[in-house]
């Protein structure tokens, strides 16, 4: 099952201001754009691709189309079956990988210096000649009904997936993008081909990519793996409106603990005041011991092994998400802590020693993760993405300094709504009812 991808942004902030300082913009003779980093030192270069829309472009009927169609891809191209594709790419060291998301359809590429040009053709079938070939289909459908299976019995896909249903009802985010036993069962290799088509194109593809490439190479590049895809995508769909309501959801299952998603309207990337928020909830339930959420439901009275929150931002919807798992005799006080603590900074805020400490951790105080040429070119077309713009490494830190407290507690009071605060709850929870 796949659940919502929303943590591009969140990535992106996290970007460090040493990395990616030197971002050039390159367009293709073709006028394909992307953004590079060069870097000469490994004779190895990253190529990131993301397709706007991804699952939310599901044909009506046809749920988990593209899921499937992504995940099929490699499994045989332009004259190669799916064994000959993986021969071709191991054979030149050569790594990809097709991922899709409820925005975007991710495709990876690792190559070194002296095999690009193969790699890059090699490439360019599964983009843009896949024969979706009805073995190599049904080989793959196997195993997203395995999948689909497995995460029925999961009491964490099931939280994750009663959450999207009640945050956005049928609109594709809250539905499993990996689609229902019925939907993958009736898929066709036709209809996986005719998607291919209507979400895979030259208008929604954003590209970076990172290593030892020159503009001029990157840009004849683009046109070949690129140039022959459709000109244009199928239109995204309407914006979700936020369905849940303030109150829980509790659904029976069998598990010794209960596991909770927990959430509420959130906030654009592109708002001014996201940075603002994006700080307040780094206070509130950011991964550190001493954030709020943290310290009340684990350090304090060991309810948890970790209690969370994030800015969810994506295309269609934006919202604030919370995760925690807790033994079924303590969930309702963990329950009861969030909404605490949610109350607390709405009402109250933050105070200057945790704004002090939160710019620290957030401007490079802590262990950053990003080092390598994959790692930034996945970080430079997520910024692109998310309409960041190219110099955005240079100023990130500095708007995070220049953040008052003030600001952050008027954003705090404004975003963080008790009563709309939603919770799914999947367990057998004692003292903790539906309402």
């Amino acid at each position: 099952m796949k659940i919502l991808r929303y943590t591009a942004a969140l990535i992106a902030l996290a970007l460090p201001v040493h990395a990616a300082t030197d971002i050039q913009e390159v367009t293709s003779p073709g006028g394909i754009t992307a953004w590079l980093v060069e870097d000469h030192n490994i004779p190895f270069t990253a190529l990131e691709l993301r397709f706007r829309g991804g699952t939310a472009l599901d044909p009506d009927g046809q749920r988990g189309a593209v899921n499937l169609m992504t995940a099929t891809l490699e499994e045989g191209a332009g004259d190669l079956d799916a064994q000959g594709f993986a021969q071709a790419r191991d054979a030149l060291a050569a790594r990809f990988g097709f991922d899709s998301h409820a925005d975007a359809i991710s495709v990876s590429a690792q190559m070194l210096t002296e095999n690009r040009d193969q790699a890059v053709d090699l490439l360019r079938s599964a983009l843009v000649d896949p024969t979706f070939e009805a073995g190599a289909v049904n080989r793959v459908r196997g195993q997203v009904l395995s999948n689909l299976a497995s995460s029925a019995q999961d009491p964490e896909s099931i939280a994750a997936l009663a959450f999207q249903h009640d945050a956005y009802g049928d609109h594709p985010y809250g539905t499993d993008s990996s689609g229902t036993m019925d939907s993958v069962k009736a898929l066709t290799p036709e209809q996986l081909a005719a998607v291919h088509k209507s979400a895979m194109a030259r208008n929604n593809v954003h590209v970076a990519a990172a290593g030892d490439i020159t503009p001029e190479q990157l840009g004849g590049l683009l046109d070949r793996l690129l140039g022959d895809l459709p000109a244009t995508a199928k239109p995204q769909p309407a914006a979700a409106p936020w369905q849940a309501t303030g109150g829980t959801n509790v659904i029976d299952f069998p598990t010794p603990q209960a596991v909770v998603e927990f959430g509420q309207p959130g906030l654009d990337v592109q708002d001014p005041d996201f940075m603002a928020a994006f700080v307040a909830n780094e206070i509130l339930g950011g991964g550190r011991f001493t954030a709020r959420l943290m310290d009340e439901l684990r350090s304090k009275r060991g309810l948890t092994y970790g209690a969370y929150s994030q800015l969810a931002t994506m295309d269609l919807g934006d919202f604030v998400a919370g995760h925690f798992a807790s033994d079924n005799d303590k969930a309702a006080e963990a329950v009861s802590l969030v909404r605490e603590e949610w109350e607390k900074i709405a009402k109250d805020g933050v105070t200057q020693p945790e704004l002090d400490a939160a710019k620290t951790y957030l401007t490079g105080a802590y262990p950053l993760r990003f080092a390598g040429n994959g790692p930034i070119a996945s970080i430079l077309v997520g910024m692109q993405m998310q309409g960041f713009p190219i110099d955005y490494p240079k100023n990130r830190n500095a708007l995070i300094e220049a953040l008052t407290l003030d600001e952050v507690n008027r954003v705090a009071a404004e975003l963080y709504d008790p009563a709309k605060l939603h919770f799914v709850v999947v367990g057998r929870p004692t003292g903790l009812d539906a309402h």
